[in-house]
Protein backbone atom coordinates (compact mmCIF):
# COMPACT_ATOMS: atom_id res chain seq x y z
CA UNK A 1 0.00 0.00 0.00
CA UNK A 2 2.82 2.39 0.98
CA UNK A 3 4.06 1.98 -3.07
CA UNK A 4 0.74 2.72 -4.21
CA UNK A 5 0.59 5.89 -2.83
CA UNK A 6 3.89 7.10 -3.36
CA UNK A 7 3.26 6.66 -6.84
CA UNK A 8 -0.28 8.06 -7.00
CA UNK A 9 1.39 11.28 -4.80
CA UNK A 10 3.76 11.56 -7.44
CA UNK A 11 1.44 11.78 -10.46
CA UNK A 12 -0.50 14.14 -8.62
CA UNK A 13 2.33 16.91 -7.60
CA UNK A 14 3.09 16.56 -11.12
CA UNK A 15 -0.14 17.50 -12.10
CA UNK A 16 -1.42 19.93 -9.53
CA UNK A 17 -1.11 23.04 -8.57
CA UNK A 18 -4.21 24.60 -6.28
CA UNK A 19 -5.07 28.33 -5.80
CA UNK A 20 -6.63 27.96 -2.61
CA UNK A 21 -7.94 31.06 -2.49
CA UNK A 22 -10.02 30.34 -5.41
CA UNK A 23 -11.08 26.67 -4.37
CA UNK A 24 -13.97 25.72 -3.16
CA UNK A 25 -13.89 22.38 -0.63
CA UNK A 26 -10.09 20.96 -0.81
CA UNK A 27 -9.70 17.99 -2.26
CA UNK A 28 -10.59 16.04 1.26
CA UNK A 29 -14.00 17.87 0.91
CA UNK A 30 -14.57 17.00 -3.05
CA UNK A 31 -13.67 13.56 -2.51
CA UNK A 32 -15.93 12.98 0.62
CA UNK A 33 -18.73 14.08 -1.31
CA UNK A 34 -18.11 11.93 -4.18
CA UNK A 35 -17.61 8.84 -1.95
CA UNK A 36 -20.92 9.55 -0.81
CA UNK A 37 -22.04 9.88 -4.30
CA UNK A 38 -20.49 6.66 -5.19
CA UNK A 39 -21.95 4.54 -2.39
CA UNK A 40 -25.65 5.60 -3.41
CA UNK A 41 -24.83 4.96 -7.16
CA UNK A 42 -26.17 1.24 -8.85
CA UNK A 43 -23.87 -1.06 -10.32
CA UNK A 44 -24.92 -0.15 -13.88
CA UNK A 45 -24.37 3.54 -13.27
CA UNK A 46 -21.08 3.53 -11.32
CA UNK A 47 -20.14 1.11 -14.83
CA UNK A 48 -21.17 4.04 -17.35
CA UNK A 49 -19.67 6.61 -15.15
CA UNK A 50 -16.51 5.09 -15.01
CA UNK A 51 -16.47 4.22 -19.30
CA UNK A 52 -17.18 7.53 -19.60
CA UNK A 53 -14.55 8.58 -17.50
CA UNK A 54 -12.39 6.50 -18.89
CA UNK A 55 -13.17 7.80 -22.58
CA UNK A 56 -11.75 11.66 -21.56
CA UNK A 57 -10.12 13.44 -23.98
CA UNK A 58 -5.94 12.60 -23.91
CA UNK A 59 -5.29 16.93 -23.55
CA UNK A 60 -7.45 16.50 -20.49
CA UNK A 61 -5.00 14.00 -18.39
CA UNK A 62 -8.29 13.15 -16.41
CA UNK A 63 -8.14 8.96 -17.18
CA UNK A 64 -4.37 8.92 -16.06
CA UNK A 65 -5.41 8.50 -12.49
CA UNK A 66 -7.32 5.25 -13.27
CA UNK A 67 -4.14 3.43 -12.01
CA UNK A 68 -2.75 0.24 -13.33
CA UNK A 69 -2.00 -1.87 -10.70
CA UNK A 70 -2.74 -4.89 -8.40
CA UNK A 71 -5.82 -4.09 -6.33
CA UNK A 72 -9.24 -5.05 -7.67
CA UNK A 73 -10.96 -2.85 -10.02
CA UNK A 74 -13.88 -1.80 -8.16
CA UNK A 75 -11.02 0.09 -5.41
CA UNK A 76 -9.28 1.65 -8.77
CA UNK A 77 -12.95 2.93 -10.38
CA UNK A 78 -13.96 4.20 -6.92
CA UNK A 79 -10.64 6.25 -6.44
CA UNK A 80 -10.97 7.67 -10.52
CA UNK A 81 -14.29 8.67 -9.42
CA UNK A 82 -12.89 10.57 -6.58
CA UNK A 83 -10.42 12.00 -8.34
CA UNK A 84 -12.13 13.24 -11.36
CA UNK A 85 -14.03 15.95 -8.32
CA UNK A 86 -10.86 17.40 -8.01
CA UNK A 87 -10.20 17.58 -11.66
CA UNK A 88 -11.90 21.09 -12.46
CA UNK A 89 -8.85 22.25 -10.06
CA UNK A 90 -6.12 20.27 -11.14
CA UNK A 91 -6.09 22.09 -14.56
CA UNK A 92 -5.76 25.21 -13.08
CA UNK A 93 -1.69 24.51 -13.37
CA UNK A 94 -0.34 27.20 -15.56
CA UNK A 95 2.71 25.12 -16.17
CA UNK A 96 0.29 22.82 -18.39
CA UNK A 97 -0.31 25.71 -20.88
CA UNK A 98 -2.70 24.05 -23.15
CA UNK A 99 -4.69 22.01 -20.79
CA UNK A 100 -4.79 25.18 -18.99
CA UNK A 101 -6.32 27.20 -22.10
CA UNK A 102 -8.42 24.90 -22.66
CA UNK A 103 -10.32 23.28 -19.88
CA UNK A 104 -9.49 26.07 -16.84
CA UNK A 105 -12.92 28.25 -16.21
CA UNK A 106 -12.36 30.17 -13.26
CA UNK A 107 -15.61 31.76 -13.01
CA UNK A 108 -17.59 28.48 -12.93
CA UNK A 109 -16.16 27.58 -9.52
CA UNK A 110 -19.01 29.39 -7.73
CA UNK A 111 -22.32 31.23 -7.80
CA UNK A 112 -22.79 34.23 -5.97
CA UNK A 113 -25.53 36.49 -4.26
CA UNK A 114 -24.51 39.54 -3.43
CA UNK A 115 -26.13 41.34 -0.17
CA UNK A 116 -25.46 43.10 2.61
CA UNK A 117 -26.77 44.22 6.22
CA UNK A 118 -29.76 46.80 6.28
CA UNK A 119 -31.01 47.33 9.79
CA UNK A 120 -29.81 44.15 10.70
CA UNK A 121 -31.29 41.92 8.38
CA UNK A 122 -30.12 40.55 4.90
CA UNK A 123 -30.46 42.39 1.93
CA UNK A 124 -30.40 40.58 -1.55
CA UNK A 125 -28.67 42.95 -4.05
CA UNK A 126 -29.91 42.68 -7.49
CA UNK A 127 -28.38 43.25 -10.85
CA UNK A 128 -25.23 43.74 -9.07
CA UNK A 129 -22.38 45.53 -11.36
CA UNK A 130 -20.10 42.77 -10.33
CA UNK A 131 -19.06 38.88 -11.72
CA UNK A 132 -21.66 36.43 -10.20
CA UNK A 133 -19.97 33.47 -11.40
CA UNK A 134 -21.32 30.23 -13.66
CA UNK A 135 -21.69 27.39 -11.57
CA UNK A 136 -25.42 27.08 -11.58
CA UNK A 137 -25.74 27.71 -15.30
CA UNK A 138 -22.59 25.33 -16.20
CA UNK A 139 -24.50 22.75 -14.05
CA UNK A 140 -27.50 22.73 -15.98
CA UNK A 141 -25.81 22.93 -19.00
CA UNK A 142 -23.63 19.91 -18.11
CA UNK A 143 -26.51 17.59 -16.79
CA UNK A 144 -28.15 18.62 -20.10
CA UNK A 145 -25.30 17.13 -22.29
CA UNK A 146 -24.96 13.83 -19.89
CA UNK A 147 -28.46 13.12 -20.56
CA UNK A 148 -27.87 14.07 -24.96
CA UNK A 149 -27.76 10.37 -26.69
CA UNK A 150 -25.98 11.79 -29.44
CA UNK A 151 -22.98 13.38 -27.52
CA UNK A 152 -19.64 11.69 -27.48
CA UNK A 153 -18.46 9.86 -23.96
CA UNK A 154 -15.49 12.10 -24.75
CA UNK A 155 -17.49 14.96 -23.76
CA UNK A 156 -19.40 13.33 -21.33
CA UNK A 157 -16.37 12.98 -19.36
CA UNK A 158 -15.34 16.81 -19.25
CA UNK A 159 -19.34 17.01 -18.51
CA UNK A 160 -19.21 14.23 -15.61
CA UNK A 161 -15.87 15.70 -13.65
CA UNK A 162 -17.17 18.66 -14.04
CA UNK A 163 -20.81 17.91 -12.44
CA UNK A 164 -18.99 16.14 -9.81
CA UNK A 165 -17.02 19.33 -9.01
CA UNK A 166 -18.96 22.29 -9.80
CA UNK A 167 -22.28 19.92 -7.44
CA UNK A 168 -19.63 20.00 -4.67
CA UNK A 169 -18.94 23.45 -5.23
CA UNK A 170 -21.96 25.19 -4.47
CA UNK A 171 -22.73 23.34 -1.07
CA UNK A 172 -19.68 25.08 0.46
CA UNK A 173 -22.10 28.00 1.48
CA UNK A 174 -19.30 30.90 0.23
CA UNK A 175 -19.21 29.79 -3.25
CA UNK A 176 -22.95 31.18 -3.02
CA UNK A 177 -22.00 34.25 -1.22
CA UNK A 178 -20.71 37.52 -1.87
CA UNK A 179 -21.14 39.98 1.35
CA UNK A 180 -20.74 43.66 0.01
CA UNK A 181 -19.90 46.37 3.37
CA UNK A 182 -17.90 49.88 3.40
CA UNK A 183 -14.17 47.70 3.32
CA UNK A 184 -15.45 45.83 0.60
CA UNK A 185 -18.00 47.11 -1.79
CA UNK A 186 -17.25 44.80 -4.58
CA UNK A 187 -18.48 41.95 -2.11
CA UNK A 188 -16.08 39.80 -0.22
CA UNK A 189 -15.24 37.42 -2.76
CA UNK A 190 -16.81 34.66 -0.69
CA UNK A 191 -15.17 35.24 2.29
CA UNK A 192 -11.32 35.58 0.78
CA UNK A 193 -10.96 39.33 1.74
CA UNK A 194 -12.17 38.40 5.21
CA UNK A 195 -9.05 37.83 6.88
CA UNK A 196 -9.08 35.81 10.03
CA UNK A 197 -5.69 36.32 11.13
CA UNK A 198 -3.09 39.21 12.43
CA UNK A 199 -1.94 41.77 9.62
CA UNK A 200 1.77 40.91 10.16
CA UNK A 201 0.98 37.02 10.15
CA UNK A 202 2.78 35.18 7.27
CA UNK A 203 3.01 31.84 5.68
CA UNK A 204 0.39 29.13 6.68
CA UNK A 205 -0.80 31.51 9.20
CA UNK A 206 -2.56 33.91 6.54
CA UNK A 207 -5.97 32.51 7.02
CA UNK A 208 -9.17 33.84 5.42
CA UNK A 209 -12.68 32.85 6.21
CA UNK A 210 -12.90 31.22 3.00
CA UNK A 211 -9.81 29.05 3.36
CA UNK A 212 -10.62 28.23 6.78
CA UNK A 213 -14.28 26.73 5.17
CA UNK A 214 -12.77 25.02 2.63
CA UNK A 215 -10.36 22.87 4.63
CA UNK A 216 -12.24 22.75 7.69
CA UNK A 217 -12.58 18.22 7.43
CA UNK A 218 -8.92 18.48 7.90
CA UNK A 219 -8.64 20.96 10.55
CA UNK A 220 -10.96 18.43 12.59
CA UNK A 221 -9.57 14.85 11.35
CA UNK A 222 -5.99 15.45 10.35
CA UNK A 223 -4.35 12.53 8.59
CA UNK A 224 -2.04 10.54 10.75
CA UNK A 225 1.13 8.70 9.83
CA UNK A 226 0.88 10.48 6.07
CA UNK A 227 -2.18 7.68 5.39
CA UNK A 228 -3.23 7.47 1.66
CA UNK A 229 -6.70 8.71 0.32
CA UNK A 230 -8.00 4.79 0.20
CA UNK A 231 -7.31 4.87 4.85
CA UNK A 232 -7.83 8.26 5.18
CA UNK A 233 -11.60 8.92 3.47
CA UNK A 234 -13.85 5.65 3.65
CA UNK A 235 -14.23 6.10 7.73
CA UNK A 236 -14.59 10.21 7.73
CA UNK A 237 -17.25 9.46 4.76
CA UNK A 238 -18.90 6.88 6.83
CA UNK A 239 -18.95 8.30 9.94
CA UNK A 240 -20.34 11.34 7.94
CA UNK A 241 -23.37 9.03 6.12
CA UNK A 242 -23.74 7.65 9.29
CA UNK A 243 -24.68 10.98 11.35
CA UNK A 244 -26.85 12.56 8.33
CA UNK A 245 -28.54 8.75 6.87
CA UNK A 246 -29.61 9.24 3.03
CA UNK A 247 -33.42 7.79 4.21
CA UNK A 248 -33.73 11.20 5.97
CA UNK A 249 -32.10 13.17 3.53
CA UNK A 250 -34.43 11.49 0.45
CA UNK A 251 -36.72 14.87 1.11
CA UNK A 252 -33.92 17.24 0.22
CA UNK A 253 -32.78 15.50 -3.22
CA UNK A 254 -34.37 18.22 -5.38
CA UNK A 255 -32.81 16.58 -8.04
CA UNK A 256 -31.42 19.32 -11.24
CA UNK A 257 -33.04 21.80 -9.36
CA UNK A 258 -29.38 23.83 -9.24
CA UNK A 259 -30.60 27.02 -8.66
CA UNK A 260 -32.45 25.76 -5.72
CA UNK A 261 -29.06 24.06 -3.87
CA UNK A 262 -27.56 27.43 -4.60
CA UNK A 263 -29.85 29.39 -2.83
CA UNK A 264 -30.02 26.50 0.04
CA UNK A 265 -25.85 27.65 0.17
CA UNK A 266 -26.49 31.24 0.22
CA UNK A 267 -29.04 31.31 3.16
CA UNK A 268 -26.87 29.10 5.45
CA UNK A 269 -24.06 32.04 4.53
CA UNK A 270 -26.15 35.20 4.73
CA UNK A 271 -27.70 34.00 8.38
CA UNK A 272 -24.63 31.68 9.99
CA UNK A 273 -21.05 32.77 8.77
CA UNK A 274 -20.89 36.34 9.58
CA UNK A 275 -22.16 36.42 13.52
CA UNK A 276 -21.29 39.60 15.35
CA UNK A 277 -18.47 37.10 17.51
CA UNK A 278 -16.37 36.41 14.19
CA UNK A 279 -14.06 39.36 14.01
CA UNK A 280 -11.87 40.42 11.22
CA UNK A 281 -7.93 39.84 11.66
CA UNK A 282 -8.82 37.28 14.73
CA UNK A 283 -9.21 33.46 14.72
CA UNK A 284 -13.06 32.27 15.00
CA UNK A 285 -13.97 31.09 18.62
CA UNK A 286 -14.62 27.40 19.24
CA UNK A 287 -18.18 27.54 19.05
CA UNK A 288 -17.70 28.90 15.57
CA UNK A 289 -15.45 25.90 14.76
CA UNK A 290 -17.67 23.69 15.96
CA UNK A 291 -20.80 25.24 13.70
CA UNK A 292 -18.45 25.42 10.70
CA UNK A 293 -17.86 21.76 11.30
CA UNK A 294 -21.43 20.39 11.77
CA UNK A 295 -22.71 22.77 8.84
CA UNK A 296 -19.85 21.59 6.47
CA UNK A 297 -20.57 17.40 7.50
CA UNK A 298 -23.77 18.16 6.35
CA UNK A 299 -23.33 19.86 3.66
CA UNK A 300 -21.03 17.70 2.30
CA UNK A 301 -23.66 14.57 2.82
CA UNK A 302 -26.50 16.57 1.28
CA UNK A 303 -23.96 16.96 -1.98
CA UNK A 304 -23.43 13.48 -2.61
CA UNK A 305 -26.55 12.21 -1.83
CA UNK A 306 -28.05 14.61 -4.49
CA UNK A 307 -25.09 13.90 -7.02
CA UNK A 308 -25.19 9.80 -6.49
CA UNK A 309 -29.26 10.49 -6.81
CA UNK A 310 -28.87 11.93 -9.89
CA UNK A 311 -26.27 10.27 -11.28
CA UNK A 312 -28.36 7.29 -10.95
CA UNK A 313 -31.21 9.00 -13.04
CA UNK A 314 -29.02 9.64 -15.92
CA UNK A 315 -27.23 6.49 -16.08
CA UNK A 316 -29.15 3.62 -14.57
CA UNK A 317 -31.74 3.01 -17.39
CA UNK A 318 -32.99 0.22 -17.64
CA UNK A 319 -33.69 -1.81 -20.55
CA UNK A 320 -37.51 -1.11 -21.30
CA UNK A 321 -36.71 2.83 -21.29
CA UNK A 322 -33.52 2.79 -22.62
CA UNK A 323 -35.68 1.36 -25.98
CA UNK A 324 -38.18 3.98 -25.55
CA UNK A 325 -35.17 6.45 -26.10
CA UNK A 326 -34.19 5.19 -28.80
CA UNK A 327 -37.34 5.21 -30.60
CA UNK A 328 -38.07 8.94 -29.74
CA UNK A 329 -34.54 9.19 -31.40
Amino acid sequence: MKNLCVKFLFLVIINIAFVFSASAWDDTGHKLTTYIAWEQMSPAARERAIKILLSAPEDSDLSVFYLQDSRSAAAKQRELFMIASTWADIVRDKDFKNRYAKYHKGDWHYADTFWRVTDGKVDVIKDFAEPKGKAVEQLFAFDKLLRDAAASDADKAVALAWILHLGGDIHQPLHTSARVTEDDPKGDQGGNRFSLAPKDATGDARLNLHWFWDSIIGRNTARQNDACDSDYLPPIAQEIMKKYPAAKMQNRLKSGKFDEWQQEGFQIASTKLYPASLKFGEAPSEQYKKMAFDVSEEQIALAGYRLGAMLNQIFDIQPAQANVNKIKN
